[in-house]
């Protein structure tokens, strides 16, 4: 392989897939750039119905791709046909449900304050604001999620429903995937005849390519899901940009459980079964899978382990998705090992025919070496966790006020238990400090996408904390709020003239048209 093509991998087999791809460079990236700001203008200005309809078509291009889409993923990254069925309803589900973001019309933020020149000591002027795209996006794909995450994902949605085009660093370990969804969506901008530059995907290894779409004045945000050390180079390069522009970084999670004393006594056996399930899903190659459970010693403790270790120790080894993170993996899982105070409980089903194997592991340890050790905090991308055994409720303070920022923090807590009750009304308020996502009985693998979900978290599990990558509130990411004042009805926006002939939500002197 050239340093100027790329293969795909099959990381069951280890065999290359063919064909060989062409790789970008910085030359590429600045093309890219520069036609994206072309297009700035005219599509910023497309009709809501336009717009939306793009959506829609994109989304049913990817449908059209059929079996020949579901094969490649599978293919370049292992995973199994129903998740990779299910990514892809979740993926057109969410291009679909931008679509309807934009019909609506609430995203722009329409808000007026009419003059009001009688007013004393001073007249009111007439004020009216919206909001409107930033500019164009450079889109960081993931590795974990080949279609969700990635070409046509969220970020891409969300950007292109806010009128900004989109530059796609597709991921180098699934070109043949980002290949096919990326000319769907191009085929998209030409039936709606959209601007060239509406939409690239560029596909490349390496630091150069990223920091060169980072760099260029042309981009005006960045959204990406990845590592915390990738998230954070990308927020270095464009801080120090002469004009720094934010970059909504998804990074690292160890996704805290806490299950309280009277879910354990009850259910032990049947959340140790669950929790297993939860972290070895999908390799445990999820972003919210939980790597962290904190449990006090008592009643249900040990039928909690039991079954935990009982399904860990049944569980095969799956495919990594690349050689580079199956050898983070097996060097993460090393590293915890080795800490004194931690105990190796089980290890998954070894399987020799898997070229790059994720073996399943699960650990123990206390609550006195947990808040010792900083390193137990540690994200290990894949499917292993560590149980944390608490000897009382006093240190479970010190316990999640030791915590980063998270994806999310569960509490298991028994229904009928006052004092489950009262522990978790306690805990609650603390969770949701360091959280963007606080779950009840239940368990964070698998994200809704909808209007009232929150993905995202303060740092390091995202580099901007007031904001979602997933979710119909993702699209505010890309906007930014012009206001108007005392401009001509003939040079306003439509969304702000009298009489809303766009017919979209607007608020008059704060409060929502039409409501007096």
């Amino acid at each position: 392989m050239s340093a100027t093509e790329l293969h795909g991998f099959d990381p069951r087999t280890g065999a290359r897939l063919e064909p060989a791809y062409p790789v970008a460079g910085p030359d590429d990236a600045a093309r890219a750039c520069a036609l994206a700001w072309e297009a700035f203008g005219a599509y910023r200005r497309t009709g809501l119905k336009t717009r939306a309809a793009f959506l829609d078509t994109i989304a049913d291009r990817i449908e059209a791709l059929g079996e020949t889409l579901v094969d490649r993923v599978m293919a370049e990254t292992g995973l199994p046909r129903a998740r990779v069925e299910s990514e892809r309803a979740r993926t057109t589900g969410q291009l679909r449900l931008f679509a309807s973001v934009v019909r609506d019309g609430g995203w722009l933020g329409a808000r007026i304050d009419p003059a009001l020149p009688g007013r004393t000591p001073l007249p009111r002027p007439d004020l009216r604001q919206r909001r409107i795209p930033l500019g164009p996006v450079a889109v960081f794909a993931a590795s974990n999620f080949p279609l969700a995450f990635s070409v046509a994902g969220g970020d891409t949605a969300s950007a292109l429903a806010a009128g900004a085009p989109v530059v796609v660093k597709a991921h180098p370990a699934h070109p043949g995937t980002s290949e096919l969804v990326g000319r769907a969506v191009r085929e998209a901008v030409a039936e709606h005849g959209l601007p060239e530059g509406t939409f690239a995907v560029l596909l490349g290894h390496g630091h150069d390519l990223g920091t060169a779409l980072v760099t260029d004045p042309h981009i005006k945000a960045v959204g990406f899901t990845g590592s915390r050390g990738g998230g954070l180079s990308l927020v270095a390069a464009a801080a120090a940009r002469p004009v720094p522009i934010p970059v909504f970084a998804e990074m690292s999670s160890v996704n805290p459980v806490f299950v309280l004393p009277g879910a354990l006594r009850d259910s032990g056996a049947e959340l140790g079964g669950a929790f297993a399930a939860s972290f070895t899903t999908g390799a445990g190659q999820l972003c919210t899978s939980p790597g962290l459970v904190f449990a006090l010693d008592g009643p249900g403790f040990e039928a909690f382990t039991d079954a935990a270790v009982a399904a860990v120790a049944a569980t095969p080894a799956a495919p990594m998705l690349t050689t580079g993170i199956g050898a983070a993996y097996d060097s993460g899982v090393d590293r915890l090992a080795a800490i004194e105070g931690v105990r190796e409980l089980a290890r998954g089903v070894e399987d020799p025919d898997i070229a790059v194997p994720c073996l399943p592991g699960l650990y123990l340890t206390d609550d006195e070496t947990f808040l010792a050790e900083p390193s137990l905090q540690d994200e290990i991308f894949g499917a292993a966790s560590l149980i944390v055994r608490g000897r009382d409720r006093d240190r479970l303070d010190a316990i999640v006020g030791s915590l980063e920022g998270q994806l999310t923090a569960t509490l298991h807590a028994a229904p009928d238990d006052p004092g489950d009750q009262a522990l978790a009304a306690e805990l609650l308020p603390e969770l949701e400090l360091i959280a963007g996502r606080v779950l009840v009985n239940g368990w964070p693998t698998g994200v809704e996408v909808g209007h009232a979900v929150v993905h995202g978290g303060p740092y390091p599990a995202t580099s901007a904390p007031a904001t979602t990558s997933v979710g119909t509130r993702a699209i505010e990411r890309f906007l930014r709020s012009v206001s108007y004042q005392n401009v001509p009805a003939g040079l306003l926006p439509e969304e702000l003239r009298d009489g809303d002939p766009l017919g979209v939500p607007r608020r008059i002197d704060g409060a929502p048209e039409g409501s007096g």
